[in-house]
């Protein structure tokens, strides 16, 4: 009897969980279609939009969070990949093999203990603010049906008034429970009212706890992790100090384009062969002289060239030989677009074209007969290539400073030399 007894109460709480909710469709139903009116509380629903808000701000915070927190224990790992690394590499008889062992172990450290501060600095505050929002977004949809419930049992009461047959039975009836729906949803509207409000005003406090929270461990790990750098440092600075005859050489970039001044002689030679089809006239019987029908060209300007009578005595110069001149054009340098050189390139104590000087901060030994041979404190006039087309990228033109003031001759001094194991002086 007491089972049924209790299955009976439990299907009539059933029923009467069906009928409310019967009766708050309805209600709404009216309410939309404006044949009922609603009770409205702006000031609450203010509340309630700000919750919202606080709520999606909240979560987003936590979701960023718990990504920075991964971000940290990858740093972690990575941080502990590369100093494992180095303990392989250090090899025990070097000085300061135990002090690096000692800050890779202090960083490992100093990673954990930084990760783990987050946590529970920051993420399980994070995880406690915003576990109390579950709650009372639960009571604020319980508010919101128990104030369809008040408002469909302040109707019901309005109709059974204003009905032509009045049933005070009936009314009696109505108006308690409109009563009881009334006191119910103003105990929660209360407590609503004042919790909201309080809930969206220590978002910033919040705020503020987890940020100055996050920015002091931050500055205290990476005032530590100065330390262990500026340690490890000093540590290789012995290690670089014992074996500094094993400096890592600094390499070229690879040329593309080798042999340039080669290929350029070997045209230059082949072009100064005189052609056998190209033989002086004989000159006149009466010993006047004649002028080649040929004429050479230097700079757009036409030079006859003048064959003397034989029997002259005037020993001819070299400049007054068969062989065809060779003219060599210069073009301006460029850099990023931008010609260079201007007023530096006229000056006579320069090369033609001078751009800029460079000095050599390391050896460099050539490795092709168009490169120039460097010594680290040698300084380099640094010229444009006469076929931009020709220069490799890393690699400049230029003329030894102390060739140049020696011989002023560009042909047999001029080189190409790689750019990085220079520095820019003027």
């Amino acid at each position: 009897m007491a089972e049924l007894g209790s299955k009976g109460v439990t299907a009539g709480k059933i029923a009467s969980n069906v009928q409310k909710k019967l009766t708050r469709a309805q209600e709404k139903v009216l309410q939309k279609l404006g044949k009922a009116d609603e009770t409205k509380d702006e000031q609450f629903e203010q509340c309630v939009q700000n919750f919202n808000k606080q709520l999606s701000e909240g979560t987003r915070l936590q979701k960023d969070l718990r990504t920075y927190l991964a971000s940290v224990k990858a740093m972690h790992e990575a941080s502990k990949k590369l100093t494992e690394c180095l303990q392989e590499v250090y090899e025990p008889d070097w000085p300061g093999r135990d002090d690096t062992n000692k800050i890779a172990e202090n960083n490992d450290l100093l990673w954990t203990d930084f990760h783990q501060k987050l946590v529970d600095q920051a993420l399980l505050t994070m995880d406690t603010y915003l576990g109390q929002f579950p709650d009372i977004k639960s009571r604020i949809a319980k508010r919101g049906r128990k104030l369809v419930d008040y408002d469909s049992a302040r109707h019901h009461f309005e109709a059974l008034q204003t009905a032509k047959k009045k049933d005070e039975t009936k009314i009696a009836k109505a108006e308690e429970e409109l009563v009881k729906a009334q006191k119910v949803f103003e105990e929660m509207n209360v407590d609503l009212q004042e919790e909201l409000p309080s809930l969206w005003n220590s978002r910033v406090g919040f705020y503020v706890n987890t940020f100055q929270s996050i920015a002091g461990l931050e500055e205290n790990f990476h005032k530590e992790m100065s330390k262990l750098n500026q340690n490890l440092h000093d540590v290789l600075l012995g290690l670089d100090k014992q074996y500094s005859g094993n400096a890592f050489p600094v390499k070229a970039q690879p040329r593309k384009k080798t042999k340039l001044f080669a290929r350029l002689r070997k045209k230059m030679s082949s072009d100064s062969t005189p052609a056998k089809a190209n033989k002086s006239p004989s000159p006149p019987p009466d010993g006047s002289p004649i002028t080649s029908p040929e004429a050479k060209t230097v700079n757009h300007e036409v030079e006859p060239s003048t064959l003397e009578a034989p029997g002259a005595s005037i020993p001819k110069s070299p400049s007054q030989s068969s062989l065809p001149a060779v003219v060599v054009e210069t073009f301006p340098a460029t850099v990023n677009g931008t010609v260079e050189g201007g007023a530096s390139s006229e000056r006579a104590d320069m090369p033609p074209g001078f751009l800029f000087k460079v000095q050599a901060m390391h050896d460099y030994t050539a490795t092709d007969s168009d490169e120039l041979q460097l010594k680290a404190g040698d300084v380099v006039l640094v010229i444009p290539f006469e076929n931009p087309e020709e220069q490799d990228e890393g690699w400049l033109m230029g003329v030894k400073e102390s060739d140049w003031i020696q011989h002023k001759e560009l042909e047999q001094c001029r080189g190409v030399f790689p750019e990085n194991f220079t520095e820019r002086v003027q």
